[in-house]
């Protein structure tokens, strides 16, 4: 691409590999951070995706502490580490985890297809600073409200991070349609065929309807696990979704209708000289079947 056809937005901003580069970053650290707002992105009108300013990475590296600040508030932490930090043993993490206390910012599965969640370093150090905390850390037993829900299976971690996940996409929505993309993303197809009946519509709206983080080999098991993270099953949940969903598409209508086919006119037909083109078609099948 030459220089004269590069938008001027373009000319000042950089490619999510570049900005990485100059922010020191790893590009796993750099996605992180533009998924918790710590770096702030702008489309890219060339060819789609997400750019970085010029002027956005002249205010970080300006900022107080830089890289290592930076560094700092993206760094991810898994269970046992995470623990340590908390200066708790790893079972008691693992229950204030699920009892959705300590959300997880990502996750990925290891060799065995074991989902491995990884959480804010930072997040975990402030909640031990506050000091309605301490008895969650320190006491012997939980409090009973708490031990009922994990004696009943509760296990928020997969609806906090769609939580988290469903805030970042609807972060970077740039119109109404990726809004309801957005929510869309978390809801299964049965879900999203009630909501959105009009087939037309249904296919514009996956048009815009984002897929896992991560993924597995089309049908494979992995696949069918991250899918199963990515989809809420918690029925509270899903009405929150349905009714975001539905309010997300009144306001995508009205800004712009789903495409559909257009009706073509046929010309009116014209007298023809000798047989029609099926007549023709049959009469050379016969003779060729006489001969």
């Amino acid at each position: 691409m030459s220089g004269s056809t590069i938008t001027q937005p373009q000319r000042h901003s950089y490619t999510p590999s570049r900005a990485a580069r100059e922010l020191g970053l790893k590009r796993s650290e750099f996605d992180l951070a533009v998924h918790l707002g710590q770096i702030r992105t702008v489309p890219d009108e060339g060819g789609g995706g997400r750019r970085v300013t010029r002027a956005e990475i002249d205010q970080l590296r300006a900022s107080d502490g830089f890289p290592d600040s930076l560094h700092q508030r993206v760094r991810v932490v898994g269970t046992t580490d995470g623990a340590e930090i908390m200066d708790i043993p790893v079972g008691r993490f693992t229950r204030l985890a699920r009892l959705g206390l300590v959300s997880p910012v990502r996750f990925y599965l290891n060799r065995y297809r074991a989902v491995v969640w990884l959480y804010l370093a930072d997040e975990l150090e402030q909640f031990t600073t506050v000091e309605e905390h301490t008895p969650l850390l320190t006491g012997r037993r939980m409090p009973e409200g708490l031990r009922g829900m994990l004696d009943a299976g509760v296990d928020l971690r997969a609806r906090n991070w769609r939580g988290r996940h469903r805030g970042f996409l609807l972060r970077l929505a740039d119109d109404p349609w990726e809004s309801a993309g957005a929510l869309a993303a978390f809801l299964d197809s049965a879900q999203i065929s009630e909501i959105v009946p009009d087939p037309y519509e249904r296919s514009h709206l996956g048009r815009f309807r984002p897929g896992p983080p991560i993924h597995g080999a089309q049908g494979s098991p992995a696949a069918h696990l991250v899918e199963k993270i990515m989809t809420a099953d918690d029925p509270d949940e899903i009405d929150w979704l349905r009714t975001d969903l539905t309010r997300a598409l009144e306001d995508a209508r009205r800004f712009r209708p789903a495409p559909r086919p257009t009706t073509r006119r046929m010309p009116p037909a014209q007298p023809q000289d000798g047989p029609a083109p099926q007549e023709r078609g049959l009469l050379s099948w016969l003779r060729r079947r006489s001969a």
